[in-house]
């Protein structure tokens, strides 16, 4: 293993690293000034399986074999853009894994993402650990983000590197994990205000705590005003408050499309390519996306109004989408990385929405942290429940809950984890009644945010919100992190201390109450 430390004074930059010895491991903290762009500070030989992780929401974290490879087709990266990575090349060069990286007895992480984009990369039978600052440059000497080398048993060690980080950023969130009812995964794009009535009124059955709308309320994409058929933003609110609801919006609040009336009068609030011409961010909704500049003093203005405003209409529980946008590298109104420009978009936004509910998605993991009271862990689940699939951000309920049990370390420690919607309606889906029982019980042991995203009029399986509800409430710890099969053990869940055991491949599970649980197992 080796760890840089002492002064290392190169063309461009100064870098100054010290180690420490900490509990189970070692911290590394360091200095830099200068232009760095990117700077390597560790390396490692692989072997064996590694535990991998993407930078944002969507992305996996899995186990893979090092010598494995992952082909991510070119044609998808030039669709998906700046999606699976801030630096996309990488991934034709080799094996990405961002913020942390383990094998079965030793986790190297980083605990910040503040100003540099921290990340390993495993190519020629090592693991090398790197911080990219992009173009920035600086004056003064800044802090690297820091890194820790921890020794043990991986699933021991997850946990703990999430408190570390904790520590590190000492993230303040809400005491409070809700409880709701989603329009997205029945309706998509095709919601109507008259639908949404339709299923306050057969809601009043329903635990639920929140009713959010989700996409498809606005004109367009950086058009945030209610489309044609949808009441204004007050009234909405007021008749969703009506219903003793919380109030819940949906906004991909760095993304401007092609379409948009922001992207034809203000074109100099966007991120820019080389040539000064906007930069292309990713495609959906069948259109280019761009994204907004966060250092721009327009777009700094812009956005506070534009949470302002919806936040006096009533709304106190915002889903932030697509947030990876606005940390796309590019040509910036100020120098600035693009995670420090991101950080200071989230903290407009914290600033705005006051005592709010944040929910972020499609998000840069470490940059979020303290910003957001809750993060979506895992890509859009989905009516169906496909091995098959490729594992590339597209919307499975099998990868979704992969996710949700391996980035479970996350959850209470850095926000409130969202395991996105369970599904429980009988019709106009391919999930089986078994793949919805995993998901609803997956989601409460681990005590999760718990919504649901159906059409309240049809016939539910609602005996598993039950189940997932009555989970909830208990510290969880994972076995298994490494293997095919997982067993999740829970202290002090509403139903007592319980253990459930599953594996996805086979769809085979066992739950039965855990009478020889230790808390610090």
């Amino acid at each position: 293993m080796q760890i840089f430390e002492g002064e290392l004074r190169e063309e461009n930059y100064i870098l100054r690293m010290e180690k420490s010895e900490i509990s189970q491991g070692i911290l590394i903290r360091g200095k830099i000034k200068g232009k760095p762009g990117k700077i390597k500070i560790f390396e490692v030989e692989a072997a064996g399986k590694l535990l991998i992780n993407n930078w944002q929401s969507w992305g996996p974290t899995k186990v893979i074999e090092v010598n494995e490879k992952i082909m991510i087709p070119k044609d998808l990266l030039e669709k998906s853009g700046f999606m699976p990575n801030p630096n996309p090349q990488l991934l034709l060069e080799g094996i990405v894994s961002d913020y942390f990286i383990g094998k079965e007895n030793i986790l190297v992480g980083f605990l910040s993402s503040r100003i540099g984009h921290p990340y390993f990369m495993i190519k020629g039978g090592k693991i090398e650990g790197y911080i990219d600052y992009f173009d920035a440059e600086f004056e003064d000497y800044i802090e690297i983000e820091p890194m820790v080398v921890l020794f043990g048993d991986i699933d021991k060690l997850l946990p703990l590197y999430a408190e570390y980080v904790r520590k590190e950023l000492n993230p303040k969130f809400k005491n409070w994990n809700p409880v709701g009812w989603s329009s997205w995964y029945y309706y998509f794009e095709k919601l109507t205000w008259e639908e949404v009535v339709k299923n306050l009124e057969y809601s009043k059955s329903y635990p639920f705590e929140v009713f959010q709308i989700d996409d498809s309320w606005q004109i367009d994409i950086g058009d945030w005003k209610p489309k044609i058929g949808f009441p204004s933003l007050k009234e909405m609110a007021e008749t969703i408050k009506k219903y003793n609801y919380v109030p819940g919006i949906w906004l991909a609040p760095f993304s401007v499309s092609e379409t948009s009336k922001i992207f034809k009068d203000h074109k100099d609030w966007l991120v820019k390519n080389e040539t000064g011409e906007p930069l292309f961010a990713y495609e959906n909704w069948n259109k280019k996306i761009y994204a907004l500049d966060l250092t721009h003093p327009d777009v700094r203005d812009y956005l506070r109004e534009l949470f302002t405003k919806i936040r006096e209409a009533g709304f106190r529980f915002f889903k932030i989408d697509f947030l990876f946008s606005g940390a796309i590298p590019g040509k910036r109104f100020k120098n600035a990385t693009p995670i420090q420009a991101y950080r200071e978009g989230l903290d407009i936004i914290r600033k705005a929405t006051g005592d709010s509910f944040i929910l972020g998605c499609g998000a840069p993991l470490l940059p979020s942290v303290g910003f957001v009271d809750g993060m979506r862990i895992g890509p859009d689940t989905a009516p169906y429940f496909d091995r098959t699939l490729p594992d590339l951000m597209i919307p499975n309920a099998y990868y979704a809950l992969r996710n949700t049990i391996v980035r479970y370390f996350t959850n209470g420690r850095w926000w409130w984890n969202d395991p996105d919607c369970l599904l429980l309606r009988k019709e106009e889906t391919k999930l089986t009644t078994n793949q919805k029982k995993l998901y609803a019980f997956v989601s409460g042991i681990l005590n999760n945010m718990i919504f649901v995203s159906d059409n309240l009029q049809l016939e539910l399986e609602n005996y598993f919100l039950n189940a997932s509800l009555k989970l909830r409430g208990g510290l969880p710890f994972v076995k298994g992190i490494m293997s095919r099969g997982y067993e999740i053990r829970s202290y002090g869940t509403k139903s007592g201390d319980v253990k459930f055991k599953l594996c996805l491949e086979t769809e085979k599970s066992e739950f039965f109450p855990d009478t020889n649980f230790k808390k610090n197992k």
